[in-house]
């Protein structure tokens, strides 16, 4: 059972002394709870160590050499191929940070899904459910697992230093007209100027220019009207397989950048071996009934399962399927010709209103961070975002 504690207060204000008002939008604070999960400092260690463990069992799980079969079951794009193994094959490609959704259930967590690539929610866990705290006059920094804006400190520094034969320039872009993919983008440029990328920019996709041509070779962006600069460290919060299936073009001049060293790309594209759900499929063949882990395979299951598409986003096309094969809720969405991945039922950890509750813990080099979101049924991209507090 999940247990809750009121947060009164006003977040705006503690987000202003906090100094965060420019990269906090007013709709993400509006969907923050004023209330927050308690959880116990063993739980909170607890869904932290399986995080970690987690990520270490998903690169163990990688073969290598990667071989096309196993790109092929993982659904990577073929013109992606060339790049991801490159990527996984020189570790100056940094895995920066990624999120992964678990159920907490009665046998311990469960690992749902990993967002490798693009996950956000930066600015709701690193800031606005701090600031929640705060404004509820709680300031002991022990009393929330919240190292997430730190821990990107830490993990854009070492990316600089894996890659010091190039200039410190970071040019970050997001899909545009998403002013939430904006402001995740404004935290992590925050984080990576404290760690030394002081020449930096933020702008949609459709702004970047990339060439593979002469002395234009290279990632470029107007940072003031007229004035083109050219950058050697590209963050993109754009997935890879959307550049894949809708810029075949810009995808390849990628690859061939990074393969030259014109560009440093994260998240590097091996990530989207981690994004695919495909790999849970392969999680469990390679550690069978593991404690973390639950059933899936890519073809239907017997019983209470979930079927989902393999990249899809959001929660869209997410199916519960009942026991005796019908199918219950489902979400409307973009992905349903995908192929899909089935997954054992988990039920989730509820409150007093029955409403569900799945952990999102932060991998910035190590589990670093933890949030909630809630539904009453399944959970997507609107459900709200409640804090925790450590009893």
């Amino acid at each position: 059972m999940i247990n809750l504690l009121p947060l009164p207060g006003d977040v705006s204000p503690a987000v202003r002394t906090l100094g965060w008002e420019w990269a906090i939008e007013e709709a993400c604070q509006n969907y923050v709870a004023r209330e927050a999960v308690q959880l116990s400092e063993t739980e909170a260690e607890t869904l932290l160590q399986a995080a970690d463990t987690l990520y270490e069992m998903l690169v163990e799980a990688i073969p290598d050499p990667i071989p096309d079969e196993f790109l092929r079951r993982l659904a990577i794009p073929a013109n992606l191929w060339e790049a991801v193994r490159h990527s996984w094959n020189d570790e100056r490609h940094w895995h920066l940070y990624g999120r992964f959704d678990l159920a907490m259930t009665p046998d311990g967590p469960k690992l749902l899904e990993f967002n490798a690539d693009t996950a956000t929610s930066l600015p709701e866990t690193a800031v606005v459910q701090w600031a929640s705290l705060v404004a509820a006059g709680q300031t002991d920094e022990a009393s929330q697992a919240n190292g997430l804006f730190e821990c990107l400190e830490d993990q854009f520094r070492h990316w600089r230093t894996l890659n010091l034969d190039k200039q410190a320039t970071l040019l970050l872009v997001y899909l545009p007209g998403s002013a939430e993919d904006e402001a995740n983008c404004t935290v992590l440029a925050e984080a990576a100027r404290t760690a030394g990328f002081a020449d930096l920019h933020i702008c949609p996709a459709d702004d970047m220019r990339v060439s593979v041509q002469g002395e234009d070779r290279g990632v470029w962006a107007e940072t003031v009207p007229g004035q083109w600069q050219k950058f050697d460290f590209l963050f993109k919060l754009v997935p890879w397989e959307i550049l894949a299936e809708e810029e075949p073009e810009l995808t390849a001049d990628l690859t061939q950048l990074q393969l030259t060293r014109d560009v440093v790309t994260a998240n590097p594209a091996y990530t989207l071996l981690f994004q695919s759900k495909a790999l849970l499929a392969h999680l469990w063949e390679v550690f069978p009934h593991h404690l973390l882990l639950l059933e899936a395979n890519l073809a239907p299951l017997p019983g209470h399962h979930v079927r989902k598409p393999l990249f899809g986003r959001e929660g869209q096309n997410v199916a519960e399927i009942q026991p005796d094969g019908r199918t219950g809720t489902e979400v409307p969405g973009d992905f349903a010709q995908q192929p899909q991945l089935y997954q054992r039922w988990a039920e989730l950890a509820t409150d007093a209103q029955g409403r569900r509750y799945q952990a999102g813990v932060f991998w910035a080099g190590e589990a670093c961070a933890i949030g909630f979101r809630r539904e009453a049924g399944l959970i997507t991209n609107l459900s709200e975002f409640v804090p925790h507090v450590l009893e």
